[in-house]
Order: C-alpha cells, then sequence, then structure tokens
C-alpha cells in the first residue's frame, strides 16, 4: 500500500484504515479513497480554523454577525467525505 505522502497523519489513518479494512484494491476504488482521504483532512482543517478564530460566527466590518467562510469549507468537506464513501459502496458511520 502507497500512503499519499502529502496528507497529513490524521488523514494518511484514515486511508490507512478504510484500506486495509475494506481490501480496496482497483485503482478507481484508491482514487475515490484519495478524494475522501482529501476531503477528511480539508474538514479538519477548517474545523481547527474556526476553532482558533472564536467559533462559526463573526462580526463583519459593520458589526453584523455572519457565519465564518471556514464553515462552507468544513460542510462541503464533510459532504465529499461522504460521498466519496457512499460511491465505495461504504458507511461512512463513526470516521467523520
Amino acid at each position: 500500500m502507497d500512503i499519499p505522502g502529502h496528507l497529513n497523519t490524521k488523514a494518511k489513518r484514515f486511508y490507512k484504515e478504510i484500506f486495509e479494512d475494506f481490501a480496496i484494491d482497483d485503482s478507481a476504488g484508491r482514487a475515490l479513497l484519495l478524494a475522501a482521504a482529501e476531503a477528511f483532512q480539508r474538514c479538519a482543517e477548517a474545523r481547527a480554523i474556526i476553532k482558533k478564530s472564536g467559533g462559526p460566527v463573526m462580526v463583519d466590518r459593520f458589526g453584523q454577525p455572519k457565519p465564518h467562510p471556514a464553515v462552507a469549507i468544513e460542510r462541503d468537506a464533510r459532504t465529499q467525505v461522504i460521498a466519496a464513501l457512499r460511491a465505495l459502496n461504504l458507511n461512512p458511520g463513526e470516521r467523520i
């Protein structure tokens, strides 16, 4: 198994566990798994940005509350993880 080097530690573990648990052995499956792992990593990065900035709501220059831009990134990445795992006919379960 060749784990892509650009993934962080948690995304590598996510990739490795799914690869081994579900015996992904074709190139299409590996491509979908890579997409899931990259989205998993992006989701976690967005969550960290939200946490660091104080939460999912920020105040704009007019003093009005609005969603932090990273909230949309997190949501979209989570959706991508789920879609990739479903395309692999896997149940996302508690992995994300």
